[in-house]
């Protein structure tokens, strides 16, 4: 028989290992949205896991989204609070490029969301009076087709659509809706002749400064799939800014874990091996047709937020192990690039 403190030394390094593993488990479900698509069979459940969590953080006040519960229904799981520290980072880096990118060019500009799934930030925008010339978001059809049925269904998503859109008639089907000042289109972002294509049927207009939106969507697909679509971005636009959050520095242990998980549930990423540090996600960035590259891991990001913000989020919950969030947070980057747009000072703008 162990002696007492050594049975409690046991137990609680046992507790540990247990709850670090779940962790990493629960935070790689968040992130295999597009798996079916490209090459696994369960991102179904994966989004609406994704979608879920963030769900759930606005739940608990970490953020304002009013527009997210018509989408996503509140899961009974809580979540843990270093997934929602995560969610909150995230947002917030992403949201507040957007809204550098919408003041340089005084929202004449366009932004195209890809892989959008049911993200809410034109709905957000619109409400703080800061929408661009338009704004498209662009997924799969399977996932699109679900967002129009709850946009036809749900007046607070609808409404404002429709108050924007000065057309009799507004087109909207299965796979695409497109009205004035907002577009959803089902399309594959590997096939670019039909993306572009979709794209300018709804108005696209390549004259205008623009920015495009891709959050952890490249890395499911091949690097020459994500090569491609970096080149045609910076390809088609005189003025334009790339925001790209994904994972990083997956080469060391904590990384190798996360393939390993990812692959014992029959997904792989595609395009892990872009993801091997900041450094060579700028570089995939500059070799494809941008002029200027940034990144931050999500631990530094999270440390220059404002201190009253942090103060508030670190109040809603109580977090033990403050190794995790960092771990957590040192393997995914935000990353932002420009290209042209001088005269607007786009390469001015930084987090």
């Amino acid at each position: 028989e162990l002696p007492s403190a050594t049975l409690d030394s046991t137990l609680l390094l046992t507790a540990r290992h247990w709850v670090a593993n779940l962790f990493i488990l629960a935070t790689l479900i968040g992130w295999t949205v597009r798996s079916f698509f490209l090459g696994c069979m369960e991102t179904h459940c994966s989004h609406l896991g994704l979608q879920s969590g963030r769900r759930f953080a606005v739940s608990i006040g970490y953020w304002h989204d009013p527009y997210i519960q018509h989408f996503v229904r509140l899961s009974k799981e809580r979540k843990a609070p270093e997934i929602n520290r995560g969610y909150f980072a995230r947002v917030h880096g992403v949201s507040q490029l957007i809204k550098a990118f919408l003041r340089k060019t005084e929202c004449h500009c366009q932004i195209i969301n890809l892989g959008a799934g049911m993200d809410t930030t034109f709905w957000r925008l619109k409400d703080e009076d800061l929408l661009p010339s338009k704004y498209f978001e662009v997924d799969f059809p399977m996932i699109v087709t679900r967002k129009l049925h709850s946009i036809k269904c749900k007046p607070p998503l609808s409404s404002p659509i429709l108050e924007l859109h000065s057309e009799d008639t507004l087109q909207m089907d299965g796979h695409i809706l497109d009205s004035k000042r907002y577009a959803v289109i089902g399309a594959d972002l590997r096939d670019l002749s039909e993306l572009e294509e979709k794209l300018k049927k709804c108005n696209m207009n390549t004259q205008l400064p623009t920015l495009l939106i891709a959050e952890c969507v490249l890395v499911y697909m091949t690097p020459e799939q994500s090569a491609n679509l970096l080149k045609w971005a910076a390809s088609s636009f005189e003025a334009a800014m790339f925001i790209n959050y994904e994972q990083v520095n997956m080469g060391d242990r904590f990384g190798q874990i996360m393939i390993e998980n990812l692959r014992r549930r029959q997904c792989d990423l595609a395009g892990v091996e872009t993801c091997k540090s900041l450094e060579s996600q700028k570089e995939r960035l500059l070799s494809n047709g941008w002029e200027t590259a940034s990144a931050v891991d999500m631990m530094e990001l999270y440390n220059r937020l404002p201190r009253a913000e942090v103060s508030r989020i670190e109040s809603l919950e109580f977090l033990d192990e403050m190794e995790l969030l960092e771990q957590l947070m040192r393997h995914y980057c935000l990353c932002w690039a420009t290209k042209g747009g001088n005269e607007l000072g786009l390469k001015e703008i930084t987090y």
